[in-house]
């Protein structure tokens, strides 16, 4: 039995516990650096690794067709966006494919006479409607003679249309008369509503 003098302190035990201070502070100084060592994950990571609990399922039938609507409308809105950027994803068949890409360039890069086709129509229409027979008269005459520059216009650009894929595409396995007829129809459009939205500056090397 061993024997406990007075007026002697017992240092083991405030040793044990500094050591296991030290220990303690010692693990969490290595996994501080070992945080510091990788770097921090961006705001979007995280919050695309936080995973909360799912919707729970609609209890009643009102709710569910309100949730099925909701989804279609939100897919709806992704496909505009995507057609519209010209992901062909979303296009049409009539759309999609590197050739009619480049008709699109082609066609969205120069001033076409066809552009003014509706402003034309427009004025030639409410022409031919005047009582005064001199106001129909031009109306017709510019009706008809706008219709012989948007034929030359056209026929130059299905020449350039041509020259193009020709260049890019030499394979000629294009079909010349598909390609030349979407270029056309595209140049009657209003730039700003053309669809798929124009990618190319008026003026731009295509």
């Amino acid at each position: 039995m061993k024997l406990r003098l007075p007026g002697r302190r017992d240092h083991a035990a405030p040793t044990d516990a500094a050591n296991a201070d030290a220990s303690t502070d010692l693990t969490a100084q290595q996994a501080q650096a070992a945080g510091k060592g990788r770097p921090t994950p961006r705001r979007n990571e995280a919050q695309g690794r936080r995973t909360g609990p799912p919707p729970p399922p609609p209890t009643t039938r009102k709710e569910a067709y309100k949730r099925m609507r909701q989804n279609q409308a939100a897919g709806r809105a992704d496909a505009r966006k995507g057609a519209a950027r010209g992901d062909d994803t979303y296009l049409p068949v009539r759309d999609r494919g590197p050739v009619r890409k480049l008709v699109r360039d082609v066609v969205d890069s120069r001033r076409n006479v066809g552009s003014f086709f509706l402003a034309i129509a427009a004025v030639a229409l409410i022409g031919t409607v005047v009582p005064n027979i001199a106001v129909r008269t031009y109306a017709t005459f510019l009706l008809f003679g706008f219709f012989i520059l948007l034929v030359v216009d056209s026929f130059v650009l299905s020449r350039k249309i041509n020259r193009k894929v020709g260049e890019r595409f030499p394979d000629g396995q294009q079909k010349t008369g598909g390609m030349v007829w979407y270029g056309i129809s595209r140049s009657t459009m209003i730039r700003r509503w053309r669809f798929p939205k124009p990618d190319v500056a008026l003026g731009a090397d295509v």
